[in-house]
């Protein structure tokens, strides 16, 4: 798939020699929210799908997405691969490709009036961008279910494939969940292909916050009411507890 910026195709140069090899065939790229690099790209046993759907979908993502989240979803879709090949199970990458564009889709400005949890908006996105390709609905709705449940800890790890492994590659590229199980060439490669920049950690925090700000209701019962409580001194997250002890039924008769 031409996905290769002109910066990514700079980075070989670390790991040129080197038995694991990242091959990049590249041309000129103009930089550009609205630009695509014209490239195919293989990062060791992975291949990003080079059919048109996948370049469709990075297309959308790259034109909404800035550097930080495009190369972030970028190495989701290497861990993801990379893990779904360690563990010899059977998915579609082309599906797992598309999950990985829109995961974080949510995140961007077009949604800066959503008051639905932007998991959601990232899966409706993706949902409505294979049904207008001609996907069959239920493939379409099994991106949709891997994206919403992404965030989710503790239920994707037991769904199909897809929603396994897009799950265990955020966390991947986020906290180090399973880092360990990628060799240090792995993860050489990945990052010089899609660099992870300066102080990622609170680029991406500052990024959630911006979306979510206005809807602070849609992280509550999330690991996202952590990233409010951060950002913000006077989020209070919601107590289940008093939930159920101050609820209706306490003193209904």
């Amino acid at each position: 798939m031409k996905l290769c910026s002109t910066f990514a195709c700079a980075a070989l140069a670390l790991i040129v020699g080197s038995a694991f090899a990242l091959k990049c065939h590249a041309e000129t790229v103009t930089p550009g929210a609205d630009k695509v690099a014209s490239t195919s790209i293989e990062v060791s046993d992975v291949k990003i799908p080079d059919t048109q759907l996948a370049r469709d979908a990075a297309q959308i993502i790259r034109s909404a997405e800035g550097d930080l989240l495009f190369q972030h979803s970028m190495r989701v879709y290497c861990w993801a691969d990379l893990a779904g090949r360690r563990k010899g199970l059977t998915y579609d990458p082309e599906l797992l490709f598309v999950a990985a564009m829109f995961h974080d889709y949510g995140l961007t400005a077009g949604y800066g009036e959503s008051h639905l949890r932007y998991e959601v908006d990232g899966a409706n996105a993706a949902r409505a961008f294979l049904q207008g390709k001609g996907i069959s609905e239920a493939d379409a709705q099994w991106v949709w279910l891997a994206i919403a449940l992404h965030t989710t800890n503790g239920i994707s790890p037991h769904l199909y494939p897809i929603a396994a492994l897009l799950a265990e590659a955020a966390n991947m590229d986020l906290v180090g969940a399973g880092f360990s199980d990628f060799t240090p060439e792995q993860r050489i490669a990945v990052e010089a292909a899609y660099p992870r920049q300066p102080q990622f950690a609170e680029g991406f925090l500052q990024a959630l916050y911006d979306s979510l700000k206005h809807r602070p209701e849609t992280t509550q019962g999330t690991g996202l009411a952590d990233v409010m409580a951060y950002k913000d001194p006077n989020f209070h997250r919601r107590d289940f507890s008093g939930l159920m002890r101050k609820s209706p039924w306490v003193a209904a008769p």
